[in-house]
């Protein structure tokens, strides 16, 4: 964990950075000091079927959201999701300045007793170190 999920508009598979958006994305949770680098993940879903306000432009959307595991207290999870988010509004401020664009951000944290996980990618960059 934390699972970084960016769902966007079809209309701005051109436009829209999605590889440095995530290699931003991983350096803000990696450099946290609360995420192991080996459990973070991002995946970008395009949707090709969307309508935004009267459908009567243009309108594109980039909604993310952050699913991470339970044990972090309030505070930190805030200042974790504040950060992200600013480098989230950076990211598409000039793709913002030039065509309608929503940009939301959400952190989620999920059950511990329904949250099942296994891989060996932890292991791994433990013995690249």
């Amino acid at each position: 964990m934390p699972h970084f999920i960016a769902e966007y508009s079809g209309n701005l598979e051109s436009e829209a950075d999605f590889d440095g958006l995530f290699a931003n994305v991983h350096k803000v949770l990696g450099n946290s000091g609360v995420f192991p680098l080996g459990g973070i993940r991002s995946r970008a879903i395009r949707h090709d079927t969307w309508r935004i306000a009267d459908g009567q432009h243009d309108y594109a959307f980039v909604h993310m959201t952050l699913k991470v595991g339970s044990g972090r207290d309030l505070a930190t999870r805030k200042q974790v999701a504040e950060t992200l988010f600013e480098t989230i509004k950076a990211h598409f401020a000039p793709l913002q300045e030039k065509r309608l664009l929503a940009v939301s951000f959400e952190m989620t944290e999920l059950n511990p007793d329904l949250n099942f996980k296994h891989n060996n990618i932890h292991a791994f960059l433990k013995g690249e170190s």
